[in-house]
């Protein structure tokens, strides 16, 4: 089978990818933070997402750099 930007990916699949944890995929995914698709009890991704949704990521600011306004501020 010829794998195309439309394949479905298991969870394990994806974070073999992405080269994460599995239980890191699945968290994402429950959170709403990677594309996902609940069928039953497992968890897809089409391939095509993932890429787009990784490039995003990786276009973002530096979030170690981002703190929430007025953590630090001593008045």
């Amino acid at each position: 089978m010829e794998k195309t930007e439309s394949e479905i990916m298991t969870t394990q699949e994806v974070a073999e990818y992405l080269r994460l944890a599995e239980a890191t995929i699945y968290k994402l995914a429950q959170s709403g933070e990677i594309p996902a698709v609940k069928v039953g009890r497992a968890w897809r991704f089409k391939k095509g997402l993932i890429d787009e949704w990784f490039r995003q990521e990786a276009n973002q600011p530096d979030r170690s750099e981002q703190r929430p306004s007025g953590l630090f501020d001593k008045r």
